[in-house]
């Protein structure tokens, strides 16, 4: 379980393709990994498959995981938000995050808003009835609050956010360029809502 609230940018160091996976080999500024530890890179769950003390660490990702993710975007040098899993004495500054991506979004506006910036991206229509107004969502494993909402047209529904500037500056969010993927993660607690209301009726 993760929080939303990024604790380091890495930086990708290698991209080696296996037989429809990938290994990651990232400089992530952790000297104290464990071995089979997770760690949200861009959102999504991966586990340690090894590490040493300056924080380089190797992840493995699965087919599945490439399928439905934008991961398999990056490439060496690229930066990645990273967020280790939470402890029973973690604030909770986010919101509850798994790290089981729900879609890609799209990077679609990018404006200034006096010292911060608004953000609209559009997403898969399927994931708007998860999202209301000042509910949470997850983009590139980053806990944002949604500000606006539009109906689907055409497989797709317009959310906008308000970056502040340590968010901007402090995250991958600064980086993106109009048209770039994001891994999306809706708030879990709709989805057991809604399973719920499906086992009443």
């Amino acid at each position: 379980m993760f929080s939303g609230i990024i604790e380091s940018l890495g930086r990708v160091q290698a991209v080696s393709p296996g037989d429809g996976t990938v290994r990651l080999d990232l400089q992530t500024g952790f000297p104290d990994l464990s071995l089979g530890e997770s760690v949200a890179v861009n959102g999504v769950c991966l586990t340690v498959t090894a590490f040493d003390a300056s924080g380089a660490a190797s992840m493995f990702v699965s087919p599945e995981t490439l399928s439905v993710t934008a991961l398999g975007r990056l490439g060496e040098g690229h930066a990645v938000n990273l967020e280790r899993a939470v402890t029973p004495s973690t604030r909770l500054s986010g919101h509850m995050v798994q790290g089981h991506v729900d879609g890609v979004g799209h990077l679609q506006r990018v404006e200034p808003s006096g010292e911060a910036y608004a953000l609209r991206f559009l997403l898969p229509a399927r994931l708007r009835r998860y999202c209301v107004p000042k509910g949470s969502i997850t983009l590139d494993g980053i806990s944002l609050t949604l500000n606006r909402l539009e109906e689907p047209e055409d497989g797709r529904f317009g959310a906008s956010v308000t970056i502040i500037p340590h968010t901007w500056t402090h995250t991958t969010l600064g980086t993106l360029s109009v048209g770039d993927p994001v891994n999306v993660e809706i708030d879990v607690i709709a989805k057991y809502v809604e399973q719920l209301c499906r086992t009443q009726s």
